[in-house]
């Protein structure tokens, strides 16, 4: 028999398998809750953010429901392995591999922004305000914009590809669905003033003052997916 390639499993999918198979098997029941997310990390020996992957995950193959505040409940009815998730990286991967570039890409930014560069950045910054203030919807379009504006304004195409194959994953399913448990007005507008100070370290041509910015932001966006969703964490 030929070698065959073997596909790398990230490790949320390989937690999101083990859950799967407990609850096909009968372990868990249509209606029960799943232990914590803590005493799920302590089982398995991961990370809880890999547990919370994992778990998001399989709310999107509609096998398990998340209710902020009491559980994860399994749900009956299919068994989602037609629905399993694909994408490439778990929303916590995601934000640190952002945390990483688009540190970097705020601080070139504030040494090679143009002025067309920074009135770009500050058309999307306004846009996320106008949406928040008038339509009172997510801005999610123009914050992928102020996102990209912020890349552009390197000069450097390369790192803008590689932000918009990092926002095609954070525009994905699993993404969209851990923002749906945390998403809110607070949060949108206390996102808008870290951009702002991203934006205002980039006006003032200061590159480290950017990059902190920028990374404080995605570290506060971590830290608001990662609170606690049972009662009992």
């Amino acid at each position: 028999m030929p070698i065959q390639s073997i596909e790398p499993r990230r490790l949320y999918r390989q937690i999101a398998d083990q859950i799967r198979s407990l609850v096909r098997s009968g372990e868990y029941t249509p209606g029960q809750r799943l232990p914590p997310e803590r005493d799920l990390a302590r089982q398995l020996g991961v990370s809880r953010p890999s547990v919370r992957e994992a778990l998001i995950a399989l709310e999107v193959e509609g096998l398990v429901e998340v209710r902020i505040g009491s559980g994860i409940y399994v749900l009956g009815g299919g068994n989602g392995h037609d629905r399993e998730v694909q994408a490439a990286s778990g929303p916590f991967e995601l934000l640190r591999a952002r945390w990483i570039i688009e540190g970097e890409c705020a601080a070139l930014a504030a040494k090679s922004a143009k002025k067309e560069h920074i009135a770009a950045i500050e058309d999307a910054l306004g846009e996320m305000q106008r949406i928040m203030e008038t339509d009172k919807v997510q801005p999610l379009a123009a914050d992928r914009l102020f996102h990209l504006r912020v890349a552009e304004a390197t000069g450097n195409g390369a790192l803008v590809a590689v932000l918009k194959m990092l926002w095609e994953e954070r525009m994905g399913p699993l993404f969209a669905q851990l923002e749906h448990h945390y998403d809110s007005p607070e949060l949108w507008f206390a996102a808008i003033a870290e951009h702002r100070h991203v934006l205002k370290a980039i006006i003032a041509r200061n590159p480290d003052e950017a990059r902190t910015a920028m990374q404080k932001h995605l570290n506060k966006a971590y830290k608001r997916f990662n609170t606690g969703w049972d009662a009992r964490q």
